[in-house]
């Protein structure tokens, strides 16, 4: 299983093709044959799984009942903008425009990695994502996420 991590610029070309960063490419495994589905993020910017790790999603996808609304909802918001895609012989990845325009991104693409996944961001969509998150609301995020709080506290 992948662990990507580490963050990464790369310029996109006029024609919407980026840069694969090296270490991320390095990450993949075997089984994802260097293809990828690509689609928005709950943020403003990208999801993008390799093809084994986005056969985990589909399965996680396929047991959301379909015949409840918020299931519904669910599939059809964060599969309507969903694509497949692979590298080109450059190592490339081609962002489709519909995306890139949804995630701001143009010119240059900041890469995240994310654990199973990578994140694909604009530099001014990051930035103020990374603004509204203080040094102490990060802390507090991570020992609520974490389970490290402090009952006693210090």
């Amino acid at each position: 299983m992948p662990s990507f991590k580490g963050e990464y610029e790369h310029s996109v070309d006029n024609k919407g093709r980026v840069a694969f960063p090296a270490k991320l490419r390095k990450a993949l495994s075997p089984d994802a044959q260097e293809r990828f589905t690509i689609l928005r993020g709950i943020e403003p910017c990208l999801y993008l799984y390799p093809n084994d790790e986005w056969e985990l999603v589909e399965n996680k996808l396929s047991e959301i009942n379909s015949f409840s609304r918020q299931g519904r909802k669910v599939k059809r918001q964060f599969l309507r903008y969903a694509e497949d895609l692979s590298l080109d012989k450059q190592n490339r990845i081609p962002i489709p425009s519909h995306l890139a325009e949804y995630a701001g991104i143009d010119g240059t693409a900041i890469f995240i990695g994310s654990g199973e996944r990578i994140e694909v961001w604009s530099p001014q969509k990051l930035e103020e994502e990374d603004a509204l998150l203080s040094a102490d609301a990060y802390e507090d995020l991570f020992e609520n996420v974490m389970g490290g709080s402090d009952a006693e506290g210090d």
